[in-house]
């Protein structure tokens, strides 16, 4: 290296010193620049240096070194280039965006392949197991369980009956069940429904069992709805009942006009469906917020009509007995699941009240004796593989249990004083969902005699024509198939909460904070669908700001999420129907 090139080096590092971190990528290209200019003029030095006869070792000890010097330079940069990045987030300012080509996969950050929706097609993880049947080697796609049955129904093999007991229980219980099933209509014509008639997601629904149009319901804030679905306009929602999430409702099968209502605010609370005037029954948090380890929720909630009594259960595993006619708790609180863990739902059989059927989230469905509880004494624990959304007993007899479970499964107990080791069959459906909505629960149609069918929304969408629905799946519990699938273009959201009418062909479905009714296609339904679509009707109307007395004329057109910040503004009341035709497009 010449003097000449070694005063240029020397004068560029100076310089690059003196300018700082922000022009480091362009000192390093002019660097890289400057080291093939010097070894251009090196080698022309070299060739002058052969021609008289001069030794270049030297030289060639000086490039390494040049070299040497620019690798250090390059990594200089490097970190002036992230120190300027991680000053300008400090200051405030965003960060150089890298844009790439490259498919990468959002679960697992891996290149070369993508999950999540395309159009309303949902593309799961091929890393992942399978979202369906939670088994690796597969995606849901391509499921078996979803191939060999339509969509996720399929039957678990049935077991042996060998005990002694079940043989009494075919030769004496079930010869008094009609072995023709009668013919089961399916309610999958959307009749009606209220829009938005609740702030938040509708998190329970009851049917009243005197006023055979009047529909009940509970959302995640706590308030109360009431719904003539005939006259679409008589609704009422009542707000000063609850504090926060309504998890179960009851009926007072002595005074229908009283219904008992559990919330997580750890309340039980008796209203007068008329006035909306709610007593308190029981409250668990006497001294108000503690903080999450001493809150208390209750969840699960029953009646024993021959005792008079309320058994409702906390999430620390505790069970409460309450007398209806004097209002107030019996005994100590008893531990029937895991501490802390807990009891998402309670059952009284309704051949025999004093039997108890209890789920929880400590992966077990018990089976009690109520005349001789104790902690850690079951009759029976149902083990199961994740959390137990429900357990309820069937209907009629209340011989069969029917579990729904987090590891998308529904698990069948044909007789209860069988084998109850391993459940008669397992029914692969997908009802896994996340936290911002209301558990899917698998219940029994109240009115089928042969206690075979049961109803229960899915979580998994399907493409039907180009948009994707989420259908409420009627299931043959006797084999697991697939009875029917209940959708319409118009409900796009996910719908987990479902109730069947007691006497009426008739599925009352909540879905986000709108409430639908359906009804069985008639066969002049079926002849004028051919021609024209069958007009439906919608009311509007959320649960409005004002308030009388906890009270709410619930029609209003105000859809907001319930901020109660405007008290001295008077809403709107307007009450209206809109009737829409073809595919049921609202309009306002």
């Amino acid at each position: 290296m010449g003097p000449t090139t070694r005063a240029q080096f020397v004068y560029n590092r100076r310089r690059r010193r003196s300018s700082g971190g922000r022009h480091a990528v362009e000192e390093a290209s002019d660097e890289e620049d400057q080291r093939q200019d010097s070894s251009s003029s090196s080698s022309d030095e070299e060739d002058e240096a052969e021609a008289s006869g001069e030794e270049v070792a030297d030289d060639d000890d000086d490039e390494e070194e040049v070299e040497e010097e620019a690798a250090v330079v390059e990594a200089a940069a490097k970190e002036h280039l992230a120190a300027a990045a991680a000053g300008e987030k400090r200051g405030g300012r965003k960060g150089r965006i890298t844009i790439s080509l490259k498919k990468v996969c959002k679960v697992c950050k891996r290149t070369g392949h993508e999950a999540g929706f395309k159009g309303a097609v949902y593309i799961d993880c091929p890393m992942k197991p399978c979202f369906l049947c939670k088994m690796p080697g597969h995606t849901t796609l391509t499921c078996p369980h979803r191939v060999a049955m339509e969509h996720g129904v399929i039957p678990a093999p049935r077991r042996n009956i060998n005990t002694s007991l079940d043989y009494v229980f075919q030769s004496q219980v079930k010869g008094k069940i009609s072995m023709v099933k009668p013919k089961f209509l399916i309610p999958n014509q959307l009749e009606c429904g209220n829009i938005k008639f609740h702030q938040r997601r509708v998190t329970c629904l009851e049917f009243h069992p005197t006023r055979n149009n009047v529909l009940l319901s509970g959302d995640k804030k706590g308030l109360l709805g009431i719904w003539d679905y005939v006259k679409l306009h008589e609704k009422i929602t009542y707000d000063s009942v609850h504090s926060c999430i309504l998890n179960s409702m009851k009926i007072d099968n002595a005074n229908d006009g009283i219904l008992y209502t559990a919330s997580s605010d750890g309340t039980i609370s008796c209203t007068d469906l008329d006035t909306g005037i709610g007593s308190p029954l029981l409250n668990l948090n006497p001294n108000g917020w503690n903080g999450p380890s001493s809150w208390r929720m209750i969840y699960g909630m029953d009646l024993n009509t021959d005792k008079g009594l309320i058994l409702v259960a906390d999430n620390f595993g505790f069970l409460y007995f309450l007398d209806r006619r004097s209002k107030t708790r019996i005994g100590h609180p008893i531990l029937i699941h895991k501490k802390g863990s807990k009891v998402t739902t309670l059952h009284c059989s309704p051949a025999h009240p004093e039997v108890l059927l209890s789920s929880g989230n400590d992966h077990y469905a018990r089976i009690w004796d109520t005349r001789k509880l104790e902690a850690n004494s079951p009759l029976a624990s149902l083990a199961h593989g994740r959390v137990v959304n429900s357990g309820y007993f069937s209907p009629q007899s209340g011989n069969k249990i029917l579990t729904t479970c987090q590891d998308n499964r529904i698990r069948v107990w044909d007789y209860i004083f069988g084998d109850l080791q391993s459940p008669s069959r397992e029914i692969v459906h997908s009802h896994d969902f996340n936290r911002h909505l209301t558990p899917f629960k698998a219940e029994w149609d109240p009115k089928d005699y042969t206690e075979t069918v049961a109803v229960v929304g899915r979580y998994i969408s399907e493409n039907y024509n180009g948009v994707a629905l989420h259908p409420i799946d009627f299931i043959d519990t006797s084999s697991g198939k697939l009875l029917a699938e209940v959708m319409d273009p118009d409900i796009t959201t996910i719908s987990p909460v479902n109730k069947l009418h007691p006497q009426d062909d008739i599925l009352a479905t909540g879905s986000s904070r709108s409430i639908f009714i359906w009804k069985p296609k008639t066969e002049d339904e079926l002849t004028e669908e051919r021609t024209k679509q069958k007009a439906k009707e919608y009311v509007y109307g959320s649960g409005s700001r004002k308030k009388t007395n906890g009270k709410h004329d619930n029609s209003s057109d105000d859809d907001s999420d319930g901020d109660s910040g405007r008290k001295n503004k008077k809403t709107k009341k307007t009450r209206f129907t809109c009737i829409t035709k073809g595919k049921g497009k609202s309009k306002v």
